[in-house]
């Protein structure tokens, strides 16, 4: 389980001395923690690694519009450290899948649906979510979906 893996690595950061990156590894554990206790009171809980890898992507985005941001307004040791934090977190995501393969899988779910049109928007992008969620930056693969109906 990827809370597990999360929670070895923070111990051997910690015996390493790695402020860091044990920063980062608290930073992580605690927003965990946090949709945990969101959650208490949820009909449906998600499981485990998928509620882990929801909580690590919106981290991951977070991050990098911080590094944009820091970097427009020329705060670069600001971005620096954001970019450790980001480092540390896309250790324990999924691999991404590349402009190519998203592609290919936006192809194969309009084709299986029908989609033909914008107004097909909404079931693409769900089922999209609903198969590759985890694998996928949504924010760009919606820009693929709309060229891809559009």
């Amino acid at each position: 389980m990827i809370r597990d893996s999360i929670k070895t690595a923070q111990v051997t950061a910690m015996k390493a001395g790695e402020k860091p990156r044990v920063a980062a590894l608290r930073l992580m554990l605690a927003k965990i923690k946090d949709r945990d206790i969101e959650l208490r009171t949820a009909d449906k809980v998600p499981e485990d690694d998928a509620l882990v890898i929801d909580v690590l992507q919106k981290l991951a985005k977070q991050r990098k519009e911080s590094i944009s941001l820091f970097e427009q307004g020329g705060r670069q040791e600001r971005a620096d450290a954001e970019k450790v934090e980001l480092t540390v977190i896309e250790e324990f995501l999924p691999a991404q899948m590349d402009e190519q393969a998203t592609q290919a899988a936006i192809e194969a779910i309009k084709t299986e649906l029908g989609a033909s049109s914008m107004v097909d928007m909404g079931r693409v992008m769900g089922e999209l979510k609903a198969r590759h969620g985890s694998e996928l930056d949504m924010s760009s693969a919606s820009a693929l979906v709309k060229a891809a109906l559009g």
